[in-house]
């Protein structure tokens, strides 16, 4: 009779383990899970920035015409296109902060200031219109304020 409690006890506290474990790990998956959705957020956004400015015929032609001597160009550069900041200013939202790269496309594109935050980096090549070829790749960095 005494090796049947002894039994019973280890299996109580077997499962009292388990769902102490199980209970640990739906709190911490529960952030995990609601930090992808902020970071897929952010991703769409990025993503959706620059395919306005891939698609629209004027400002790919302002980007082609950038002379390879100015490259890369960075954000806040007196020299960057205001075109392309006001279409990001623009689609940008407000707990957002953004910078835009312009680069050959064999050159690393990075931040000119590194921010002590997660930042989300797109990019997109814009390679040519029908008058022009000149690949540039446009490098969209954003990170939450």
């Amino acid at each position: 009779m005494k090796n049947k409690r002894g039994w019973i006890r280890i299996v109580e506290a077997f499962v009292a383990i388990l769902l102490i474990t199980g209970v640990i790990l739906m709190v911490v998956n529960r952030g995990y899970i609601q930090k992808s959705e902020d970071n897929s957020k952010i991703h769409e956004i990025e993503i959706s920035i620059l395919r306005e400015i891939e698609l629209n015929d004027n400002l790919r032609q302002i980007i082609l015409k950038i002379d390879s001597n100015q490259l890369p160009l960075k954000w806040g550069n007196e020299n960057f296109p205001v075109e392309i900041t006001k279409v990001i200013s623009s689609r940008t939202p407000e707990n957002l902060g953004c910078a835009v790269n312009i680069c050959e496309l064999d050159s690393i594109c990075g931040m000119e200031e590194y921010v002590a935050k997660d930042v989300y980096a797109q990019k997109i090549i814009i390679a040519a219109t029908l008058e022009i070829y000149n690949p540039r790749q446009l490098k969209l960095f954003c990170w939450r304020k």
